[in-house]
Formats: C-alpha cells, structure tokens, sequence
C-alpha cells in the first residue's frame, strides 16, 4: 500500500476518524430523516402531529397500588413472611408515590419541585438462605413494571482496584429497561449477601471489598450521577450515532434519585451482638433475669448500634433506614410453600416427568414427608429442591421409557424411595413383558399375510426382543421391524429349496439375525442337494408338526 495513504497511527486515531465518520454520515441521514424538527413540530397542526408512542414509565407515574394491594400480589407466591411483606409494599409504595408527586411538580411547578426533599426508603431485609428474600423484591418489580437488577455484594470492589463496580448496577438497569434512561432511573437495584460488606476492627491494611465498597455505596445509594458507558467507549458515539431523533438524543448520565436500593442478608453472627446488649441491659439488683435464646426471634431487636459493631459504617447502614426481618420457614410453612404457592416447585417436577410421558402426583401426605426432610436441611425454601432431587433422581433415570405413565408421590415413596422404584420396575417389567409379547405376535400375523410366511417365535426370542426394545427405549414390534427386515427373501429361498413354510426362530435370531440367516440358507441348499432320507444335521429353523 502506498505510504502516502490515510491510514491510522494509532487506536486513538483510529477511534477519532471513526467519531468523525459516524457523525457526518449521521448529519446525511438526519437531512432526509422523516422525523420533524423541533421548529417543524411546532408549526404542524396539532390533529397532524405524529401521536407520542407508549412508554413503560407511564405506569410508573400512573402508580396506584396500596400496601395491601402489594401484600397480596406477594402472598400468591410467598409464605408466610407477613410483617416483612408489609413492610416492603409501604416502603414501595411510598417510594413511587414520592417519585409520582416529584414527576408532577416538575412539570406544573419546576422551582418548588427542586426545593421537596426526597427521603429515600432504601430497604434493609435480614434473614436466613431460602426463606424468600429475593422473590420477595422480584415480583414486586414485576407487579410494578420496572427494572430489576439482583447482584451479590461480594463481587464488587472498590473503584480501582480488581472486581466488579457498582456502577455496573446501574448500566444493567439501563440493559434490563432496554436503553430507556428514564424507566432505568425509577427500577429496583437488589445487592445480596451485604451483611459480606461488613469489616471488624481487626483488619489491617486497605480493606476493598468491605468497607472499600460501603463507601462507594453510599453516594449510589442516596443521589449521584451515573455515566451509562465508561469514557472512550465506542459504543456511545454508536448508540448516540443511530438515535431514532437527532433532537432527542438520551443523556449520558442516569440519576440514582429515583432508584430504590434493596439489600439483604442473613447476617450470621448479629443475634449474638444484639443478645450480649440485651444481656448487659438485664444486670443489677432487680433486673429481669429472662433467658434470651440464639435465634432469628433476636433480629427484631436489632439497633442502629448492633450494626455498627457487626461492621457497618454508620453512613452506609444509615441508607437503609427501613430493615425488614424475614423468619425462618419450618415444616408447616415449607408444606404450604409447596401446596400453596403458585411458583411451587412441585410444578417444575410435574413438568420434567411430563417430558417422559410420565404423570407426576405429589399427594399431602407426600409433601409433608419433603417438607420435614427439607426442615431438617436448614436452608429454607432451597431445601425442598435438595430433597426432591434427592428422591426422585433415580426415578427420572430409571422410569422414561417404562411401561410407567403415572407416579405417585406418597409418604411411602418419601420414606422409602429405592423400594418404591423397585416396586415400580418389577410391576412394569411384567407390564413390558406382555406388551412386547402382544407386539411380536402381531408382527407374526403382518409377516404372514404380506408374505404368505408362518414364523413362530420362542419364549427366549420373545425375551431377548423385549431386553433389546427397553434398552433401545422403543417398542418389541419396531425392533422386530428392523431386526427381519430382509428375512421374508431368506426364509423364501429356503421354502423354495426343501418346501418348508412355517419357521420357529429362537434366540440366536435376534442377537445375530443376519448369520443366523446366512446359515439357514446354507443349510437348505444341503438339504436340498442331499440323498432323499439322508438330510445332514443342522441348527436350522424347526418345522411345525
């Protein structure tokens, strides 16, 4: 190529020639766009005024569910959890009403929208694996209609330094609300595990991942800016280069104002932190010597100050001013979990075994027996699926391609599942048996009026065609099919050589059919060829007397 040529020296080079490129040949486009200017739009009549298209967000500023409203949608697929529902749906509630009102002001009364202070009610749920935490904050976003992001503090690190950011919270709302800036800045940011975040006082050195993240945190949490794309990113001259309008091309920033920041966490370790306060509050003359028990029951009686010793910064733990106690589920609950919830994870199951032509049913008797093993789990709602797996693996390898069409999930497969399955596959071992049987007589019949034939199979020929159909997982009359497929132009030979016209065939038929064959061909050309009364000795198929 010619040295004298245009081309880049570097990748920031690179990066400006292309800016340049996109930017002219999007000026072209915008000159014969059809959308109308700004002045054009204004001098159009107004009955010809292209009609504005639907956005999400107008359900978001249309919001008016009430806190009971919310509990309900919650209580069709949550147990139990009732304080902690409430909690939520008012948190919610006031927190879109707010945002409702501040979107009103700011189109009637611009000025006195900026001086209303918005008291952000960022929601703080603590409580043990599986209990319903995240479902919880999900089907309130899906009842509301805006974004919901759900990530674990744990991946995040400082700015700067090795992990994820939490601004990335922010971009993937932008992604959930499919580039709407504004429906992204009124969704719900979920951070898990955050009781990870806190740090004792026995650390040394520059902690990034705890405290480090706490502090990045706190401007997320109450009201920033967010760049939607680092600086430099190619793919903001893109986004920006084919905007439907050149007149309304979305901002750069999302403003965390609106965003409701929901943590949680089971925070192992806090109930002893608020028992040795509550203890310390006890002693002296006439103090009320109760018995306080390590439970989850301690979490109601959590202070400001119990967080702090856990390792929170008082900043930090002070943007989640609303914290909500979610209770472990015990038998009874995991029961309704299972027989009430319309997310119950019996329907999954019902759907796998479906897959095989299998009808699953789960009976009360049998959900009680998987709610008390799944009690015994200690991880919540999760321990129901550690415990279905557990019972009904085997039964999903062993079953699918059985003579079995309906299972049924009692108290007596819960306590006994091996001999339920043997049970199962003795009775349709015999059920396959016949079934095969009646398959390969009618494979007989169909031989012998299409080729004018009698064959007869023996009792081993029946078995091994059965063994073979169950391992092929197909039926006895397709494995007869594709077994003697060629067997009507053999057995005709031979009917020609000696006159025979009715054959038993046995097992060494099924297992090597074509040999088998081969042999019996043979022979007949020896019979036929022999002395009358002088046949040789052969493994041929038996004449019927």
């Amino acid at each position: 190529m010619d040295k004298g040529d245009d081309r880049p020296d570097s990748l920031e080079e690179l990066n400006r020639k292309m800016v340049e490129f996109l930017k002219a040949k999007f000026a072209e486009q915008a000159s014969s766009n059809s959308f109308p200017s700004k002045e054009e739009f204004a001098r159009m009549p107004r009955e010809e005024r292209p009609a504005p298209e639907p956005s999400p967000l107008d359900a978001v500023f249309d919001f008016k569910f009430r806190p009971r409203d919310i509990k309900a949608h919650l209580d069709r697929f949550v147990i139990k959890q009732d304080e902690a529902k409430k909690a939520l749906a008012i948190a919610v509630c006031d927190h879109y009403n707010h945002a409702r009102t501040i979107r009103r002001l700011e189109q009637e009364d611009p000025a006195l929208a900026r001086q209303v202070e918005l008291a952000k009610q960022n929601v703080l749920i603590i409580g043990p694996t599986g209990v319903g935490k995240t479902y919880l904050v999900k089907h309130i976003a899906d009842l509301i209609g805006v974004p919901f992001v759900k990530a674990d503090a744990t991946k995040f690190s400082e700015t700067g330094y090795v992990g994820a950011d939490v601004d990335d919270l922010i971009r993937e709302l932008v992604q959930k609300a499919r580039g709407d800036l504004l429906l992204a800045q009124y969704g719900i940011v979920y951070i898990d595990e955050i009781d990870k975040l806190a740090t004792r006082g026995s650390m040394i050195g520059r902690d990034v991942s705890g405290r480090g993240v706490q502090t990045t945190l706190l401007k997320l949490m109450e009201e920033t800016d967010v760049q939607v794309r680092p600086a430099g990113d190619l793919s903001s001259y893109w986004q920006a280069a084919f905007a439907k309008s050149p007149f309304n091309t979305p901002p750069q920033t999302i403003n965390t104002r609106n965003i409701l920041f929901i943590a949680s966490g089971a925070f192992s370790g806090l109930e002893t932190i608020i028992s040795d306060r509550l203890r310390q509050g006890t002693m002296g003359f006439g103090a009320d010597r109760r018995s306080l028990t390590l439970d989850h029951e301690l979490f109601r009686d959590a202070t400001t100050r119990d967080f702090l010793d856990f390792g929170f910064e008082a900043e930090f733990i002070g943007r989640l001013p609303v914290r909500v106690v979610c209770e472990p589920l015990r038998a009874a609950e995991l029961f309704s979990v299972l027989k009430d919830s319309e997310g119950s994870l019996i329907h999954q199951y019902e759907r796998d075994f479906d897959a095989f032509g299998i009808t699953a049913r789960f009976t009360d008797s049998g959900l009680r027996g998987i709610a008390a093993q799944a009690e015994v789990e200690q991880t919540g709602a999760r321990g129901l699926m550690t415990v279905c797996e557990r019972l009904l693996r085997d039964f999903k390898f062993e079953l699918p391609g059985t003579s079995v069409t309906e299972l049924v999930i009692d108290a007596d497969l819960v306590k006994n599942p091996a001999d339920a399955l043997q049970r199962l596959l003795a009775e349709c071992q015999g059920d396959f048996q016949r079934q095969a049987a009646a398959e390969v007589d009618l494979f007989r019949q169909d031989f012998q009026e299409k080729h004018g034939l009698a064959i007869l199979f023996a009792d081993d020929a029946v078995e091994a065609l059965a063994t073979k159909a169950r391992a092929d997982c197909t039926s006895a009359l397709q494995v007869c099919k594709r077994v003697f497929r060629d067997y009507q132009f053999g057995l005709s030979l031979i009917q020609k050589n000696t006159g025979q016209a009715e054959f038993l065939l046995s097992r060494a038929a099924v297992l090597n059919p074509s040999p088998y064959l081969s042999d019996l061909v043979a022979q007949s050309y020896a019979r036929a060829a022999a002395p009358s009364g002088c046949e040789p000795g052969s493994d041929a198929p038996t004449p019927l007397p």
